[in-house]
């Protein structure tokens, strides 16, 4: 059902300094120029066809846009503790990155820690905030794609009941269940959706159980549903099965998930919600090849180019696309004001 993760938990080799400055007597630029990069994924890592993946796609066009040295790459696992991604953070430091990538919300403590030990290392928190020199974070509005996706679930559903399966009962993926849901009632009033988390606050394993969100799924399709919005890592895959199963449709998250989605359920994706990280991560390491780093954070919705939205099926693209786009531009006008959790 899933492609084997690829996410790198290899050990790294120490670099015979204890250099804080984030180098290794190389002035922070690897031997093809530019800055060294190193990547710290989510949970799940490279592989996951969803969040990590879009950052991985913004470092491939970097790396060799840039002619950049292969990145090191580290990925997380589930349940671990902020001391675990210190210690990666730091191996990835100590071995001579100048710019690193933090992919995900939960890095924050850990960088909060890290960061000033390296204050001529670059770093990029992906999805949370923190104010550090030598930290640029970026925010995305989930809840204006995830209003757009809502809307194209209850446009296109002949039952009048959609679902929306979220990977962890918490602030960030409330986010997109208040958008969803703001955009499903606008496209139409009397819409029914049936919310389902995988794990509560403080279990990220819901983030990686494609078996609790095929589970979660086929409990909402049974129910009534015919249109699901999945929001929940690598779970999406089970939520994109069991729509497959059950001659259902699902929506993606993160990135368009149709286009590496596997064989079997490839086409029971109708449209997916768009987060930018592939931008967010090549902006971030041309702005330290530039020296152009900016420290702060950056919060970029439908606006800012920062999220969008993808219709992958014909049939529903010529239904409702034009009155998805009107509502796009009305976010973007700010006649609309969706909802969020924060």
């Amino acid at each position: 059902m899933i492609a084997s993760l690829l996410s790198a938990t290899m050990a790294l080799s120490a670099c015979g300094s204890d250099n804080k400055s984030g180098g290794s007597g190389d002035s922070g630029s690897g031997s093809k120029g530019g800055p060294v990069v190193a990547v710290a994924f989510d949970t799940g890592g490279r592989g996951d066809k969803s969040f990590n993946d879009a950052a991985a796609a913004g470092l491939d066009k970097a790396v060799e846009e840039f002619k950049l040295e292969k990145p090191t790459e580290l990925s997380g696992k589930p349940d671990e503790s902020d001391a675990d991604k210190e210690d990666r953070l730091r191996q990835l430091a100590d071995n001579g990155a100048t710019a690193i990538v933090t992919v995900g919300f939960s890095y924050k403590n850990a960088l909060e820690t890290v960061a000033p030990d390296y204050p001529d290392v670059k770093f990029v928190l992906i999805d949370n905030s923190l104010e550090a020199k030598n930290v640029a974070s970026y925010v995305f509005k989930d809840n204006e794609n995830a209003f757009l996706v809502g809307a194209i679930a209850a446009l296109t559903s002949k039952t009048g009941k959609i679902g929306f399966v979220g990977g962890v009962n918490e602030t960030l993926i409330n986010n997109f269940e208040k958008g969803f849901t703001a955009g499903a009632k606008q496209a139409k009033a009397d819409i029914q959706v049936d919310v389902k988390y995988l794990t509560e606050a403080g279990d990220y394993s819901g983030y990686n159980d494609p078996g609790k969100g095929k589970v979660a799924a086929e409990g909402q399709y049974d129910g009534g549903a015919d249109v699901v919005y999945a929001a929940a890592g690598l779970s999406n895959n089970g939520v994109f099965e069991a729509a497959a199963e059950k001659g259902k449709q699902a929506i993606g998250t993160d990135s368009d998930q149709y286009l590496t989605a596997d064989a079997s359920y490839k086409e029971s994706i109708i449209a997916s919600a768009l987060k930018r990280i592939d931008t967010v991560v090549y902006d971030f390491i041309k702005s330290v090849k530039d020296d152009t780093f900016k420290a702060g954070t950056h919060a970029v919705g439908l606006k800012e180019n920062g999220v969008d939205y993808v219709i992958n099926n014909p049939q529903v693209k010529a239904a409702v696309d034009s009155k998805i786009q009107d509502l796009k531009k009305q976010i973007i006008d700010g006649k609309i004001t969706v909802p969020s959790a924060n």
